[in-house]
Protein backbone atom coordinates (compact mmCIF):
# COMPACT_ATOMS: atom_id res chain seq x y z
CA UNK A 1 0.00 0.00 0.00
CA UNK A 2 2.79 2.25 0.55
CA UNK A 3 4.42 1.70 -2.70
CA UNK A 4 0.94 2.13 -4.73
CA UNK A 5 0.52 5.60 -2.52
CA UNK A 6 3.93 6.34 -3.69
CA UNK A 7 3.49 5.97 -7.66
CA UNK A 8 -0.20 7.46 -7.50
CA UNK A 9 1.62 10.57 -5.74
CA UNK A 10 4.74 10.30 -8.35
CA UNK A 11 2.12 10.63 -11.19
CA UNK A 12 0.72 13.39 -9.57
CA UNK A 13 3.44 15.26 -9.82
CA UNK A 14 4.40 14.08 -13.51
CA UNK A 15 1.66 14.73 -14.93
CA UNK A 16 1.24 18.08 -13.14
CA UNK A 17 5.04 19.02 -14.34
CA UNK A 18 5.18 17.00 -17.94
CA UNK A 19 1.42 17.11 -19.25
CA UNK A 20 -0.23 19.56 -21.40
CA UNK A 21 -3.15 18.31 -23.11
CA UNK A 22 -6.20 17.30 -20.85
CA UNK A 23 -6.41 13.69 -18.93
CA UNK A 24 -10.15 12.58 -20.20
CA UNK A 25 -12.06 15.76 -19.70
CA UNK A 26 -9.67 17.23 -16.63
CA UNK A 27 -7.12 19.49 -16.64
CA UNK A 28 -3.70 18.16 -15.99
CA UNK A 29 -3.65 20.39 -12.82
CA UNK A 30 -6.68 19.41 -11.03
CA UNK A 31 -5.75 15.40 -12.20
CA UNK A 32 -2.32 15.88 -10.93
CA UNK A 33 -3.27 17.70 -7.57
CA UNK A 34 -6.07 15.19 -6.61
CA UNK A 35 -3.46 12.69 -7.26
CA UNK A 36 -0.95 13.84 -5.11
CA UNK A 37 -2.92 14.09 -1.81
CA UNK A 38 -4.75 10.60 -2.34
CA UNK A 39 -1.33 9.10 -2.93
CA UNK A 40 -0.10 10.29 0.16
CA UNK A 41 -3.10 9.40 2.35
CA UNK A 42 -3.05 5.86 0.70
CA UNK A 43 0.93 5.60 2.00
CA UNK A 44 0.35 6.82 5.21
CA UNK A 45 -2.35 4.49 5.62
CA UNK A 46 0.20 1.53 4.58
CA UNK A 47 2.67 2.99 6.83
CA UNK A 48 0.07 2.88 10.04
CA UNK A 49 -0.80 -0.39 8.69
CA UNK A 50 2.40 -1.77 9.09
CA UNK A 51 3.33 -0.45 12.30
CA UNK A 52 -0.05 -2.32 13.66
CA UNK A 53 1.05 -5.34 11.87
CA UNK A 54 4.55 -5.24 13.62
CA UNK A 55 3.10 -4.45 17.56
CA UNK A 56 1.51 -7.30 17.43
CA UNK A 57 4.37 -9.28 17.26
CA UNK A 58 2.06 -12.45 16.03
CA UNK A 59 3.83 -15.60 14.15
CA UNK A 60 4.76 -14.27 10.44
CA UNK A 61 4.74 -15.82 7.33
CA UNK A 62 7.44 -17.87 6.69
CA UNK A 63 9.75 -18.99 3.47
CA UNK A 64 11.20 -16.71 0.68
CA UNK A 65 9.25 -15.88 -2.18
CA UNK A 66 10.37 -18.79 -4.49
CA UNK A 67 9.40 -21.29 -1.31
CA UNK A 68 5.80 -19.22 -1.10
CA UNK A 69 5.38 -19.40 -5.28
CA UNK A 70 5.96 -23.28 -5.24
CA UNK A 71 3.59 -23.68 -1.86
CA UNK A 72 0.86 -22.07 -3.93
CA UNK A 73 -0.52 -25.17 -5.84
CA UNK A 74 -0.15 -27.33 -1.87
CA UNK A 75 -1.78 -24.89 -0.53
CA UNK A 76 -4.72 -24.81 -3.18
CA UNK A 77 -5.05 -28.97 -2.90
CA UNK A 78 -4.67 -28.41 0.94
CA UNK A 79 -7.48 -26.03 1.19
CA UNK A 80 -10.13 -28.14 -1.58
CA UNK A 81 -9.46 -31.12 0.45
CA UNK A 82 -10.80 -29.34 3.71
CA UNK A 83 -7.15 -30.23 5.70
CA UNK A 84 -6.39 -26.47 5.67
CA UNK A 85 -9.09 -24.65 7.64
CA UNK A 86 -6.96 -21.46 7.99
CA UNK A 87 -7.48 -20.10 4.35
CA UNK A 88 -11.32 -18.84 3.75
CA UNK A 89 -13.63 -19.60 1.28
CA UNK A 90 -14.10 -15.58 1.04
CA UNK A 91 -10.61 -15.05 0.35
CA UNK A 92 -9.97 -17.35 -2.38
CA UNK A 93 -13.40 -16.00 -4.12
CA UNK A 94 -11.59 -12.47 -3.59
CA UNK A 95 -8.73 -14.15 -5.54
CA UNK A 96 -10.84 -15.22 -8.30
CA UNK A 97 -13.01 -11.97 -8.68
CA UNK A 98 -9.27 -9.94 -8.96
CA UNK A 99 -8.38 -12.07 -11.43
CA UNK A 100 -11.30 -11.78 -13.77
CA UNK A 101 -10.83 -7.96 -13.07
CA UNK A 102 -7.67 -7.77 -14.35
CA UNK A 103 -8.21 -10.04 -17.39
CA UNK A 104 -12.00 -8.65 -18.02
CA UNK A 105 -11.91 -5.49 -20.52
CA UNK A 106 -14.66 -4.01 -18.51
CA UNK A 107 -12.72 -1.95 -15.70
CA UNK A 108 -13.57 0.83 -13.21
CA UNK A 109 -10.97 3.46 -14.94
CA UNK A 110 -10.92 3.31 -18.53
CA UNK A 111 -7.18 2.11 -19.93
CA UNK A 112 -7.69 5.36 -22.63
CA UNK A 113 -7.07 7.47 -19.47
CA UNK A 114 -3.45 7.83 -19.62
CA UNK A 115 -1.74 6.90 -16.19
CA UNK A 116 -4.78 6.95 -14.22
CA UNK A 117 -6.79 4.39 -16.43
CA UNK A 118 -3.89 1.43 -15.27
CA UNK A 119 -3.78 2.09 -11.80
CA UNK A 120 -6.66 0.27 -10.73
CA UNK A 121 -5.47 -2.61 -12.51
CA UNK A 122 -1.62 -2.15 -10.61
CA UNK A 123 -3.56 -1.77 -7.60
CA UNK A 124 -5.57 -4.93 -7.77
CA UNK A 125 -2.67 -6.65 -9.14
CA UNK A 126 -0.53 -5.50 -6.18
CA UNK A 127 -3.31 -6.69 -3.85
CA UNK A 128 -3.54 -10.00 -5.32
CA UNK A 129 0.48 -10.77 -5.87
CA UNK A 130 0.79 -9.39 -1.57
CA UNK A 131 -2.32 -11.36 -0.61
CA UNK A 132 -0.86 -14.69 -2.00
CA UNK A 133 2.26 -14.13 -0.73
CA UNK A 134 1.36 -13.90 2.68
CA UNK A 135 -1.13 -16.83 2.52
CA UNK A 136 1.20 -19.16 1.25
CA UNK A 137 3.99 -18.22 3.65
CA UNK A 138 1.31 -18.76 5.89
CA UNK A 139 0.65 -21.82 4.94
CA UNK A 140 4.50 -23.00 4.98
CA UNK A 141 4.22 -21.97 8.68
CA UNK A 142 1.08 -24.26 9.09
CA UNK A 143 2.99 -27.11 7.07
CA UNK A 144 5.81 -26.66 9.35
CA UNK A 145 3.97 -26.94 12.38
CA UNK A 146 1.98 -30.16 11.04
CA UNK A 147 4.88 -31.89 10.46
CA UNK A 148 4.59 -33.02 6.55
CA UNK A 149 7.06 -36.02 6.98
CA UNK A 150 6.24 -36.85 3.18
CA UNK A 151 7.76 -33.50 2.10
CA UNK A 152 10.63 -33.21 4.18
CA UNK A 153 9.39 -31.44 7.08
CA UNK A 154 9.53 -32.04 10.58
CA UNK A 155 7.61 -30.94 13.07
CA UNK A 156 9.36 -28.78 15.45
Amino acid sequence: MVVLGSLVSLSGLLILLLRDAPLGGLSPAVAGWVMIPLGLVFAGLGVLRNRRKRAQNGPGPVGNPIARLKALPRLFRTWRSGKYPELPRSQVLMWAVALVYLVSPIDVLPEFLPVIGVTDDAGVLVWLLSSLSIASGSYLRWEKGHGDTGRGIEAP
